[in-house]
């Protein structure tokens, strides 16, 4: 009995121990700590815990040492818990976790020392944060990790030795992101990995310089990118086996386009524009091409991949578009005779994307800056300069001089820079940046002004800049969204205004906005959306207005966005939710945040026309004491009801019922009756005197 008395006692000392609201399962050495209403880590977590569960709870900030105190985790899991910032050593001290999930959080940027102390650390969950950038040694940290997962941000641009300091890792997963450019030394770090998934970007060639870098590489994904055609040795990969490369633009591909990939097996080419393809010399180890959903014409042009593919004993997909004659007949089941040259359509001619300039000259590093030849990095950070520093190599591709007291941005203050995809001017006191200030910087995509006093901005300062995907405006002083900027940003994908002045959005303020995706306007001061202010935003797929002094939805605003997923209305005073309200986006919308906001009645038609594709609801910290039928509601994977003062009568019995059937921990709870008061809804006996009970 001694063994079992003993795991009893500990049981019982770890229930003592247990933070509220948290469930502790001390022979696991496990804790949970599901959709709460947490703010900060718990400081009461068991000293022993090995696996630590806080998913679905509101922590925002990560804090440096926020994990001191248990310094046995293996297992940690911060899914959905709305986390903007990682700070420097916010995970120091966990030198044992193997497992870190960080999905669906609101990360936006990693730092150098964010993930340090993590020398352990074999799995890193990134998926469906936003990340823009991503700061070069960032991973260095890392020597263990085998699986790094950056799906579902909002990456356009990977810089050179991006990932150093992975030596050992496996699988690397960057798809659905916006990325157009990679570095040629992007991948120059990783000698151990084995497959990459770029899928569902915006390439538009084979990054075919980056991949070479990849000599032991499996495995590629890269489907779902604007390619139409790869050009002659386009891919360098000796150990590459298998190669997807469907649902892009494909119109043709070169006869010796894999002739550097001996052993590559499987070529997946579905769904893209192929009216026929070349004998692929050198790709001797074919075992299968996939080649569905291509208008392939069946002509004697195709005869010669025909009879290879016979020679090769290669495997094949496909089934001819044309002629009619042979319309639906499968490649493999076609004789010699059958594919004639009369009709004939002529294949599209290859034309290879021009090549890009190489870079030029480098120059020497102005006094006081730091500038890395190998990272093409120059930073001149907290220095007291008065004055933008010049003469920096010209290769220079990352351009670092926040905390500085510049002021003012003159015209032309980052001359010969034809390369600079990332500037920083956060915290640098200014007030005016002056027309044709970033005139010259034709590769500029990342530009931060955040924490500065700017309060207007002329259009012609964005001059010269015509790559510009990420603005950064935040916690400055304005007081309305700066008139005509877009007129130069024509590519503008992501625009942060938060913590402004801003009173309102009025027609016109987004003219020319048309590629936004992504608009971030929290904590500003806004009580009025005009009906046509987001009329130019047909790409919006996210709008965070949270923070603002809104007393209803914008339902006009919403009219004509058929891309939004995400509407973030937290914390502004809307007391009622009206009918149809989210009817205008109710065929995308699949995140909805109406949490704190002191919302009192949510009418019982507010949420017609939305259903399966809503994937989280948070209504948490409200004071409606019923909410309205969600039965249609099956998709969802978050439903946060914490602190909402229900009335557990009959009238809610549907709502206990759905509860009950939901795979999810919503933590809802009674307000009333005086004798169900604190009891969670699914378990309150108030219900058992209604008919039909």
């Amino acid at each position: 009995w001694g063994p079992f008395l003993l795991a009893v006692a500990l049981q019982v000392t770890a229930a003592a121990l247990c933070p509220a609201p948290c469930l502790c399962d001390n022979l696991r050495a496990h804790v949970l700590c599901l959709n709460g209403s947490l703010t900060a880590i718990p400081d009461t977590i068991p000293e022993l815990t090995k696996k630590l569960d806080l998913q679905g709870n509101s922590l925002t900030v990560i804090p440096a040492g926020a994990f001191v105190a248990t310094p046995y985790l293996t297992h940690l899991d911060l899914q959905h818990c709305k986390v903007e910032t990682l700070e420097e050593g916010a995970f120091r001290g966990l030198g044992r976790l193997v497992y870190l999930n960080l999905a669906s959080n609101g990360i936006a940027f990693l730092y150098q020392e964010s993930l340090d102390g993590l020398s352990s650390l074999q799995q890193l969950i990134l998926e469906g944060n936003r990340i823009e950038e991503i700061q070069l040694g960032a991973f260095g940290h890392l020597g263990s990790l085998t699986v790094l997962d950056l799906r579902g941000n909002a990456l356009v641009y990977l810089p050179d030795m991006v990932f150093q300091g992975l030596q050992v890792l496996r699988w690397l997963r960057l798809s659905h992101n916006s990325l157009h450019v990679l570095g040629s030394e992007a991948f120059a770090a990783l000698p151990a990995l084995r497959r990459l998934s770029l899928d569902h970007n915006e390439l538009q060639a084979l990054p075919g310089e980056a991949l070479a870098r990849l000599d032991g590489a499996t495995q590629l994904d890269l489907g779902h990118n604007p390619i139409t055609y790869v050009a002659e040795e386009a891919l360098a990969m000796a150990s590459l086996k298998r190669l997807s490369l469907d649902h892009a633009f494909l119109q043709d591909v070169a006869p010796d386009a894999f002739a550097l990939c001996p052993q590559l097996r499987i070529l997946d080419l579905r769904e893209n524009q192929l009216q026929g393809l070349p004998p692929l010399a050198g790709a001797e180890g074919l075992v299968r091409v996939s080649l569905d959903g291509n208008p392939l014409f069946c002509s004697c042009l195709l005869r010669p991949f025909h009879k290879w593919l016979a020679m090769a004993r290669v495997q094949v997909k496909g089934a001819c578009a044309e002629p009619p004659a042979l319309r639906g007949r499968s490649l493999k089941s076609l004789k010699y005779p059958e594919m004639t040259c009369s009709r004939l359509w002529p294949l599209p001619s290859p034309s290879a994307p021009p090549e890009r300039p190489r870079a030029a000259g480098s120059r020497q590093c102005p006094r006081g800056c730091v500038c890395s030849p190998d990272f093409h990095h120059g930073s001149c950070e907290n220095r007291d300069l008065r004055e933008i520093p010049r003469d920096f190599p010209e290769d220079t591709r990352l351009l670092d001089l926040r905390r500085n007291p510049f002021r003012t941005v003159p015209p032309d203050a980052f001359p010969g820079l034809k390369e600079l995809v990332s500037l920083h001017l956060q915290r640098c006191s200014i007030r005016v940046l002056h027309p044709g200030a970033l005139r010259g910087l034709e590769s500029l995509v990342y530009l931060y002004l955040s924490n500065n006093h700017l309060s207007t901005l002329a259009a012609a300062a964005f001059e010269g800049a015509p790559q510009l995907a990420y603005l950064y405006l935040d916690h400055n002083a304005f007081t309305r969204v700066p008139a005509g900027i877009f007129r130069f940003l024509p590519k503008v994908i992501s625009l942060h205004l938060e913590h402004n002045a801003i009173t309102e959005l009025a027609e016109g303020d987004l003219a020319g906005a048309r590629g936004l995706r992504w608009l971030y306007l929290a904590g500003n001061a806004i009580r009025h959306i005009a009906p046509a202010a987001l009329a130019s935003t047909k790409m919006l797929k996210k709008l965070h207005l949270e923070g603002n002094h809104l007393s209803e939805v914008p339902t006009a605003a919403l009219r004509g966005l058929p891309a939004l997923s995400e509407l973030k209305l937290s914390q502004n005073p809307i007391k009622h939710v009206g009918d149809s309200a989210f009817l205008p986006v109710a065929s995308s919308l699949q995140h909805l945040y109406l949490d704190n906001m002191g919302l009192e009645r949510i009418s019982p038609r507010a949420f017609t026309g939305l259903g399966p594709k809503i994937r989280s609801l948070y209504l948490e910290n409200n004071k409606m004491s019923n909410i309205p039928d969600m039965s249609n509601f099956t998709g969802l994977e978050i439903l946060s009801l914490q602190d909402v003062p229900f009335h557990c009568d009959c009238h809610l019995l549907p709502l206990s019922r759905w509860i009950n059937k939901l795979n999810l921990h919503v933590g809802a709870t009674c307000g009333s009756p005086a004798e169900a008061q604190g009891l969670k809804v699914k378990l309150s006996t108030t219900f058992q005197t209604c008919p039909g009970w």
